[in-house]
């Protein structure tokens, strides 16, 4: 099974629209915006007006199954073409006949209304030969594989305008396929949460916490998380019978059966935590519901903050700053996720600030890999040798932080005084 070469070519759209396209099942749901197509009609308005002899929209990968065409890349701008194209009197289009689930009907609905408005704007000729245009002079490159794999590989490589997806995007797309069993209602509720989320926000969810977190405790390189990093989160297979798989798989069913029958007489809890940074994830639904846990997590983490320090006290005009806050962030998610966030009392809060905010007043300048190498316990100039999130994930009670020794910073420069919220808080709690 390979790339099909004879069917790697450009097609006009009018060619591919003809095809026996299908929509499988691990199709995320259509969910272009009002502004990504306004901006599709804009582009191939602009085109035909301009007189461009050939309009390319970008790629479309397919996965050749007997006879029909199942979508892997390309589904939201072929169904936002179709609804144009339908809106434009061609109603014969065979794509919007799929089964879209509702979250897509509502969003085909939306975007109907949006482009029908366009079109109202045009002539009856202009509509015509607009029409004309988008079916024999736009084109896209299509890519054929009679392999499912092959297909989501090239996928892996590109997004809908030819640029590299971000690691998070090629994460959803890999989790979906691990979906292709679970109820169809339960899948819209997980996706739409998900798209429902700040795209960048979920960027710097994996690039800045999790990613590093995962690392770090293991002493490894936390720094420069991108798309060929994303194995960390792609967890454990529904296909794998390994024991440390089956070990895994059934304590996560557990965990859920218990919160769903509210078992609390067992473990003197009303319900119970599925995720652990130290603990690998289930591929499938558990990925986004652990996306969700975690970003939420993160929030009370950043509430707490909030609460307990003045903006002086955690400053991030300065990017150094910012990369400190962050630093401050992730140690207190960490031991939130081993412990709980009710652990995070004043004794806690006061070694993990002096942790990190030491390396504030210890440094002019403060780079990521500044972060990185600290957070290993390999920085030069201040606790050297403390691996903090290795101690962390071995401990066995929370009060075990208060036992590691933290070395005074010899403040640099004016950063005492740059810094004297900062440095007036850490001499309180330290008594230098």
């Amino acid at each position: 099974m390979a790339l099909l070469r004879n069917e790697l070519k450009i097609r006009k759209i009018n060619e591919l629209l003809d095809m026996k396209l299908a929509l499988p099942s691990y199709q995320r749901p259509y969910s272009w915006s009002v502004k990504s197509t306004n901006t599709l009609f804009l582009d191939t308005y602009n085109a035909y007006q301009d007189g461009i002899q050939e309009y390319r929209i970008g790629s479309v990968i397919l996965h050749k199954e007997h006879e029909k065409y199942n979508i892997v890349d390309g589904q939201q701008r072929l169904t936002t073409l179709s609804i144009l194209l339908y809106c434009l009197g061609d109603e014969d289009q065979g794509l919007l006949r799929e089964k879209y689930n509702q979250l897509s009907n509502d969003a085909i609905v939306t975007n109907f209304e949006i482009l029908s408005m366009r079109i109202n704007e045009l002539s009856e000729d202009e509509r015509s030969r607009y029409k004309e245009y988008l079916l024999e002079h736009c084109s896209a490159v299509q890519i054929v594989t009679d392999s499912e794999q092959e297909a989501f590989q090239f996928f892996d490589s590109q997004n809908s305008r030819g640029k590299e997806l971000k690691p998070h995007d090629l994460l959803k797309s890999y989790h979906l396929r691990e979906m292709d069993d679970e109820d169809e209602h339960q899948k819209v509720r997980i996706i739409s949460q998900w798209e429902n989320m700040n795209q960048d926000g979920l960027n710097d969810l994996f690039k800045t916490y999790l990613y590093p977190l995962t690392q770090w405790y293991k002493g490894k390189n936390g720094f420069d998380y991108s798309s060929s990093k994303t194995d960390v989160f792609k967890g454990i297979k529904t296909t794998n019978v390994f024991n440390y798989a089956i070990y895994h798989k059934a304590s996560n069913l557990f965990v859920e059966q218990f919160n769903a029958n509210g078992s609390s007489e067992l473990l003197a809890s009303k319900t119970l935590n599925q995720f652990q940074l130290t603990q690998p994830l289930l591929a499938g639904k558990r990925f986004f519901n652990y996306t969700l846990h975690y970003r939420n997590l993160l929030e009370q983490i950043q509430k707490f903050i909030n609460k307990v320090h003045t903006k002086e006290q955690v400053p991030s005009i300065r990017t150094g700053d910012l990369y400190i806050k962050q630093l401050y962030e992730c140690a207190l998610l960490f031991f939130a996720d081993r412990f709980g966030i009710e652990s995070l009392s004043k004794g806690v809060m006061q070694q993990l600030y002096s942790w990190s905010y030491s390396l504030r007043l210890t440094m002019t300048a403060v780079y990521p890999q500044t972060i990185n190498k600290y957070a290993q316990g390999g920085h030069e100039r201040v606790n050297k040798g403390l691996d903090l999130f290795s101690e962390i994930s071995e401990m066995n009670n929370a009060e075990e932080l208060k036992l590691i020794v933290l070395a005074q910073p010899d403040v640099e420069g004016k950063n005492k005084e740059k810094y004297k919220a900062v440095y007036d808080l850490l001499c309180e709690w330290n008594r230098w």
